[in-house]
């Protein structure tokens, strides 16, 4: 076998059509697994407001500046498109169309090619064409009512769950699995709908099963894993920091309430009529030393806790820093590639890519010189392009 120290999909050519939210944060993605990634920016940016030196989901790429309003830019695209394996785009339903660029336009110059759409709704049903955000796609799934306290109203995960959990690694997987049926014998390129309500919707799939069989009750912070039970949840301490309880199983539970203090006070956890009172045991004891020496409490044990540490704090906790699970490129600290491989591992290799700055290069490899044209003067503005991008970021 032969090794790579450019990930597994080095050789797999994508096109990524500027936008904002899960579309770059999955070919980011592609691009730490090996991917020649070349992201096709307008001019004046995709409007996110953030110095593109420090975009990290614009690593691991090239960029080539491209007025898609202008003929030109059309056919640099389709040049592009016609050339690569995979090509992702996170406009609103049809806009891609009405640009030249759309499916059957670039399947006809690449019959193999995989089309990636990244949407909040999907491509059809009666929200297709209306604006949205990640909190309002997990809303209306479902998975929003189960974050937060029974007596307080939902949480809001960042846009962690909508945008990349269920938008970005459904799109990934869609893509990988297209590229696997187009480069076998016979294969074709298809168009992969990736919207995150469905991703979103796939990932509540246990939940569902739970709620079916009885296990589960349709209210928040009532069940095992919602912050009902008082042996996983979060619990303040005498600092105001937080340490994090996951003590489901009872020998782990045996272990914390031990560690915890509590062992000979603690009513029973399986006891539900006691659980408050329990909750209030575990929260007092919590309240009587800080996050650090907790910490230390619970250091190298089976207790299942851990200190609930801030994005700052998080790359120097011993565990991520002996696993390098954050690298320091380009002046930047950020995630390291996952996940890793044995014989053909990723790595940051690029700083985020400038807008425009790798033409020249991307011209050459990818024997498309007509990249090189200069734009048109009259080219618009990012805000001017702002309503034809998926509003998913945050």
């Amino acid at each position: 076998m032969t090794e790579s120290g450019n990930g597994p999909l080095s050789g797999v050519r994508v096109v990524e059509l500027a936008g904002i939210g899960p579309g770059p944060f999955a070919a980011m993605l592609l691009a730490d697994l090996g991917a020649d990634v070349v992201r096709v920016d307008r001019p004046g940016g995709p409007g996110l407001g953030i110095d593109p030196a420090r975009d990290i989901t614009n690593r691991n790429k090239r960029s080539v500046l491209v007025d898609l309003k202008s003929p030109d830019g059309v056919v640099q695209v389709l040049e592009l498109a016609g050339r690569a394996d995979v090509l992702i785009e996170g406009y609103r339903p049809g806009v891609a169309e009405r640009l030249g660029v759309g499916p059957d336009e670039c399947l006809a110059r690449n019959p193999r090619l995989v089309y990636g759409r990244m949407t909040g709704w999907g491509q059809q049903g009666p929200l297709a064409d209306t604006a949205g955000h990640d909190i309002g796609y997990i809303a209306l799934t479902g998975a929003l009512s189960m974050i937060g306290p029974s007596d307080g109203p939902p949480a809001i995960p960042a846009n962690l769950l909508g945008d990349y959990a269920g938008g970005s690694l459904y799109l990934v997987i869609g893509v990988l699995a297209a590229l696997q049926h187009a480069r076998a014998d016979g294969g074709t390129g298809q168009v992969v709908d990736a919207a995150i309500v469905d991703g979103t919707t796939h990932l509540t799939a246990m939940i569902h099963g739970m709620l079916a069989a009885g296990g589960w009750q349709d209210r928040r912070g009532a069940n095992l894993l919602d912050g009902g039970a008082p042996f996983y949840g979060t619990y303040e301490t005498a600092d105001g920091g937080y340490m994090a309880v996951g003590a489901l199983e009872q020998r782990f539970y045996g272990e914390f309430i031990r560690l915890l203090g509590i062992a000979q006070e603690a009513p029973s956890r399986d006891d539900l009529a006691a659980w408050g009172e329990l909750r209030t045991t575990i929260a007092a004891r919590f309240k009587t030393r800080s996050r650090e020496e907790w910490t230390a409490v619970f250091a190298d044990s089976d207790a299942c806790v851990a200190p609930v540490l801030s994005l700052r704090e998080a790359p120097r906790h011993p565990h991520l820093a002996a696993r390098g699970t954050f690298v320091e490129h380009s002046g930047l600290t950020q995630p390291a590639p996952a996940p890793r491989f044995s014989r053909t591992p990723g790595a940051v290799r690029r700083p985020p890519a400038q807008p425009g700055a790798d033409a020249a290069e991307i011209a050459r490899d990818w024997q498309v010189p007509g990249l090189l044209a200069p734009l048109p003067a009259d080219a618009p503005t990012a805000a001017a392009d702002r309503t034809e991008q998926k509003d998913t970021a945050g």
